[in-house]
């Protein structure tokens, strides 16, 4: 399943603004975010639609997709995967406590250079 998308755009409070409105029929809100860096929109089934600033420094690129899956162990295979099938290296498997607590997750970049996630936010199973 798709846990989030971020989308780069050039004027964060103009998008914003945009999408509180164009989301508000569909019952979609604004979740959280940070003032000048991003917004997120909760649009159900736990997934986010987020629009970042243009040049924000990360390891995002103008499109970012995450892929939640059922354990840590997925992540790193899908790491593995994804550096064998010609991805390159935008993050290793690891902890993302600056992200929330339990958050464990790769990054790589696909043959385009768009960056793909693969998370798991929560506590790691004995």
């Amino acid at each position: 399943m798709i846990d989030h998308i971020t989308i780069e755009v050039s004027d964060l409070d103009k998008s914003k603004l945009f999408y509180e409105k164009a989301f508000a029929p569909l019952g979609n809100r604004l979740s959280f975010g940070k003032q000048g860096v991003f917004w997120a929109f909760d649009v159900g089934n736990g997934c986010l639609f987020e629009i970042q600033r243009t040049g924000e420094k990360q390891q995002l690129t103008h499109l970012h997709v995450a892929f939640r899956v059922k354990s840590r162990a997925e992540v790193d295979a899908f790491y593995r995967a994804a550096l064998e099938a010609g991805g390159a290296d935008n993050g290793a498997p690891g902890a993302r406590p600056d992200y929330a607590e339990n958050y464990y997750a790769c990054f790589v970049l696909d043959p385009d250079g768009y960056n793909i996630e693969a998370m798991i936010n929560e506590a790691a199973k004995a």
